[in-house]
């Protein structure tokens, strides 16, 4: 079996001390094991790396931000939805721990310090590449933190002894300041690496180019709406959406492909998370949305619909809502095998099951082990459709919105050419091509900052409510650090 450097057997002594050290910006210090152990030779810096990388993959798996909140999901049989699908979120119910990001940030900001000190003078390219990937990773958990809590402590500096630093909330805007930052150096150390291509992808699990790009442009479209950016964001964003088209990425022929296929060698994939069943037990957030036996024996259809013989492999929590279905109005849409099938009973249909994530079906059960895919190709085009549309570019905006719509076979836009509509079609694209991917609840929000919907009336769990649309924070993150203040709204 290939091995994956997102995580591999060698490296589990090193995720089990990732995951104990939770005290960034708390009141107990990082513990010094990473500096005893790692650290004292170039050789160290690569496996480190490797180790921050399962805390990206962690919360790329989780649900509760990117999607609960949104309108894709409903109960199937076993729900396992929190109170951010309901939106009964308070301080005493729902509220976060921060201390997962802030993991993976410290982790960066100390390899960050430490790799200062070598020369890397036998391979410099080394360096530069794992400068650029911990800047990008330091963007990324800075970014999803972002979308989540809106401002947020903002630490830059390695905790190597008890003195931690206390921070309160920095403005959203200097947390953007900064994730900009990190992404624009990360951007300029892969392209100075010797022999620089554009599209070269060492792994796909890892940032590259590419994927810095992506990143850099969402959180520009995050920017231009969320926090008012506007022009300059949009414009940005387009700069690096089109480095992102320049890196040899192709739309998969059959949509199956498109989570069917590893991000090895999958061309339409930039970065993903990587997930096996022997290395990665418990497999993939898809685990909720996977039928068991049980739960469809009798099915007329049932060859259709990929369940797991044991309900440890698939839940049966969710399926697609009603008003996500909606959204695919055109009965010959190449995706809909693809994104949900309907149970169908002797009795007449029942569940509406999700099939984005189908996992792999071995000789003992189904496992829920695709790969967790973060970017991909239409993903980069409807975000520079909606760049585009941003800046009033409507024609360039419809070009790439029918681009995504040509692979689907639901042929191009035809609809009115105003600003306000061409948005919606692009938020209304978002939903069928992106559907189950962990987008959705950050889409939304940044369409409802964009004036394109009312957020508060699209979302049904929403409606006649006032919830904030960001997290508040839990007691344990007050009782650790006094100086942080709850989340507005709560």
């Amino acid at each position: 079996m290939r091995k994956k450097l997102m995580i591999v057997p060698a490296l589990l002594m090193l995720a089990m001390f990732f995951a104990g050290c939770t005290k960034i910006l708390e009141v107990e210090p990082q513990s010094n094991i990473t500096e005893e152990i790692f650290f004292q030779n170039e050789s160290d810096f690569e496996p480190n790396l490797a180790g921050i990388y399962t805390v990206a993959r962690s919360l790329a798996n989780n649900v509760t931000y990117g999607m609960e909140r949104g309108e894709e999901l409903i109960s199937a049989s076993n729900s396992r939805f929190t109170v951010a699908w309901s939106h009964n979120l308070s301080e005493a119910s729902g509220a976060i721990n921060y201390s997962e990001w802030y993991r993976g940030i410290g982790h960066c900001n100390l390899l960050l310090l430490k790799i200062q000190d070598f020369a890397f003078s036998s391979n410099p390219d080394l360096k530069k590449k794992i400068l650029g990937e911990t800047h990008a990773l330091r963007a990324y958990f800075y970014f999803h933190l972002l979308r989540v809590i809106g401002d947020a402590p903002l630490m830059l500096q390695a905790v190597v002894d008890e003195n931690v630093p206390l921070l309160p909330r920095s403005p959203a805007s200097e947390v953007m300041k900064q994730i900009k930052a990190d992404l624009d150096e990360a951007i300029t150390q892969f392209s100075s690496v010797s022999q620089f291509s554009k599209n070269s992808y060492p792994s796909k699990y890892r940032f590259a180019y590419g994927s810095a790009q992506a990143i850099k442009a969402d959180a520009c479209l995050w920017s231009a709406k969320v926090q008012g950016g506007g022009q300059a964001d949009y414009e940005a964003a387009i700069t690096a959406l089109n480095e992102v088209m320049q890196t040899g990425l192709s739309l998969n022929a059959d949509f199956k492909n498109v989570t069917g296929t590893r991000a090895s060698s999958n061309n339409e994939v930039l970065l993903a998370a990587y997930y096996h069943r022997d290395e990665t037990p418990g497999g993939n957030y898809s685990k909720n949305a996977l039928a068991f036996l049980s739960l469809v024996q009798g099915a007329t259809n049932i060859d259709q619909i990929p369940y797991a013989v044991s309900s440890g492999n698939g839940q049966g929590a969710y399926q697609i809502s009603p008003l996500s279905k909606s959204l695919f109005t055109n009965a010959a849409d190449k995706r809909i095998p693809y994104t949900w099938v309907l149970e169908i009973q002797p009795t007449g249909p029942k569940i509406s099951w999700i099939t984005k994530y189908p996992g792999t079906k071995y000789s003992d059960d189904r496992i829920p082990d695709n790969d967790v895919i973060i970017y991909r190709l239409a993903d980069i085009l409807l975000m520079r459709a909606e760049a585009y549309a941003g800046v009033n570019d409507l024609a360039n905006a419809k070009a790439d919105l029918d681009a995504v719509r040509m692979r689907a076979g639901t042929g191009e836009y035809t609809g009115a050419m105003d600003k306000q509509t061409v948005e919606s079609e692009i938020l209304d694209e978002r939903g069928r091509e992106l559907y189950f991917e962990n987008k959705r609840w950050f889409d939304l929000v940044r369409f409802h900052f964009g004036s394109t919907i009312n957020i508060y009336e699209y979302v049904p769990n929403l409606k006649d409510k006032t919830t904030p649309l960001f997290w508040p924070l839990n007691a344990t993150v007050f009782a650790n650090n006094p100086n942080i203040t709850q989340t507005e709204g709560y």
